[in-house]
């Protein structure tokens, strides 16, 4: 229900956005199309590597969709309001159009754009709580989420800038796709990494931090990035973001590769598949294996690899202390699963 009525909300916003963006600018219809498939692109960048990422344990598509339609339409259209009623009231007060757009960009497009970005971010993590388990998967949402935003807001800068199109798509769709996903990363990789925290308060205190990151983040891009800055500041935390992304996923594999060892001294695992399971290499020699042993084994292998993951990550909810109640009855389903799908690739 809670997903629904987000999603709804999502999609109503969205809607919003586009047709404020058609009323205010005099933009046609049809001048909406070459913006809309141009903020496809930094889009499918984003997505595309959040794929990447999530390739071993993917999320459910539904609460994805969910971040997504979030980002795109409810935190847009609220940034959109209150940013430029920012920008009028200082307009109004200063009589300084650039003052407005100024305290827009760098005070209340951080604050507000961040905020709810972020919450967004929270609110999938106290519903879906099962589908947090670490600091990837709040990375993982808190970039779909600022996809979502990061595409509505193109097709704005897109019809807004259209008489120097090819330069906003370059420095927004090229140079720096990644930049909303950057900032709101900082409020998802601390909600995810309470998820691994023994209170189950912790989010109220990591949560503020990740935010007050990525409001500072954004502030700064906005605000003080010029070409100097970006080959010399952006660019190189950029890289530093990824050797981050890069070392979590590598402590993600070796957590997973010390739950199913203990599965493997229980005799559920055979020591070759618990580093079949836990390496790139060995997962896609498995599949390709399967793959030849026909359709029913590929899907056998397929369902063998993401039940061996969810096995392991149940065990090491348990272990940080977030049991739940029918943890026995999941572990026995996903065993069994194990089993079955085993019994059909090797027959």
């Amino acid at each position: 229900m809670i997903s629904v009525a987000m999603a709804c909300a999502g999609l109503v916003g969205l809607a919003l956005t586009l047709w404020i963006i058609y009323a205010s600018t005099a933009a046609g219809a049809s001048e909406l199309l070459v913006p809309i498939l141009l903020a496809l692109v930094p889009l499918t960048i984003v997505l595309g590597t959040v794929r990447w990422i999530d390739r071993w344990e993917p999320e459910p598509p539904a609460v994805l969709a969910t971040a997504f339609l979030w980002g795109a339409g409810v935190a847009t259209v609220i940034s959109l309001l209150v940013n430029t009623s920012a920008s009028l009231l200082v307009l109004d007060a200063t009589g300084s159009v650039s003052g407005g757009q100024f305290v827009s960009a760098v005070v209340t497009a951080p604050i507000v754009e961040e905020t709810t970005k972020g919450l967004g971010v929270l609110i999938i993590f106290l519903v879906w709580r099962r589908n947090f388990n670490g600091a990837v998967d709040g990375i993982v949402y808190a970039a779909v989420v600022a996809a979502g935003f990061a595409f509505a807001e193109n097709i704005l800068y897109f019809v807004r800038f259209s008489d120097t199109l090819l330069v906003t798509f370059f420095v927004r769709g090229i140079a720096s796709p990644f930049a909303h996903v950057i900032f709101t990363c900082c409020t998802g990789l601390a909600i995810g990494a309470s998820a691994r925290m023994r209170s189950p308060l912790a989010w109220m205190w990591t949560t503020p931090l990740g935010l007050s990151c990525a409001i500072v983040l954004h502030a700064f891009w906005n605000g003080m990035l010029n070409a100097y800055l970006y080959f010399y500041v952006a660019m190189p935390f950029f890289l530093a973001a990824i050797g981050l992304v890069a070392w979590l996923r590598w402590s993600e594999r070796m957590t997973m590769r010390q739950r199913l060892a203990d599965y493997q001294r229980a005799g559920w695992f055979a020591p070759a598949e618990v580093t079949m399971i836990t390496t790139g290499a060995g997962r896609a020699a498995a599949r390709r294996w399967a793959k030849s042993r026909g359709p029913a084994a590929a899907r056998a292998m397929r369902e063998f690899l993401a039940t061996a993951s969810a096995l392991a990550q149940l065990r090491q909810r348990a272990i940080d202390g977030h049991a739940d109640a029918d943890f026995a009855v999941q572990e026995s389903a996903l065993l069994d699963a194990i089993v079955k799908n085993r019994h059909v690739f090797t027959r």
